[in-house]
């Protein structure tokens, strides 16, 4: 056989073995791929769940700074210093793409975890509370496939009331 033979031939079971392999790639990424998608679409989920997590943690200390401020001037007329706390504490998560109407804000007695703490209530003065900001994973996340368990995710702080005075 002369030489553009033998070449010709051996290109000829080269190329016939990259077409066989080219199919086999094919079923291999058919296979993969939707591992992969799953995986991808996963860690979105659990970023989305992590950052609306810090979220809330951000809104309850937030919220209780503000009950460590001088109120005067900063309420609204008939406005107490826990409805203040809670609408800010609702805006600023709103601001961030999380539905007001899901957010669930409580300010209780940290002795009494049941009892409402009212920030207002000078017999209060110097003593501690917890500031609960809720919502329903439901409300976060990226896919609206309904689940059969919901997640509430929860941000919590302990505080202690007191109004910080600067001394002249």
């Amino acid at each position: 056989m002369n030489r553009f033979l033998q070449h010709r031939t051996r290109q000829t079971r080269t190329t016939g073995r990259r077409e066989k392999r080219r199919g086999a790639v094919a079923v291999e990424f058919a296979i993969v791929a939707p591992v992969l998608l799953a995986v991808v679409l996963g860690m979105m989920e659990l970023t989305k769940m992590i950052e609306a997590q810090n979220l809330l943690e951000i809104a309850a200390r937030e919220g209780a700074r503000f009950a460590t401020m001088d109120h005067e001037g900063m309420l609204q007329p008939g406005q107490t210093a826990n409805e203040k706390l809670a609408d800010d504490v609702k805006n600023y998560l709103a601001s961030t793409g999380i539905p007001r109407e899901e957010i669930i804000v409580e300010i209780v007695d940290h002795d009494s975890p049941g009892a409402t703490f009212n920030l207002d209530d000078p017999a209060n003065n110097l003593k501690l509370f917890d500031v609960n900001v809720k919502v329903e994973y439901s409300a976060v996340r990226y896919s609206k496939i309904n689940l059969q368990a919901n997640y509430t995710l929860n941000g919590s702080v302990t505080f202690r009331n007191g109004i910080a005075t600067v001394g002249e």
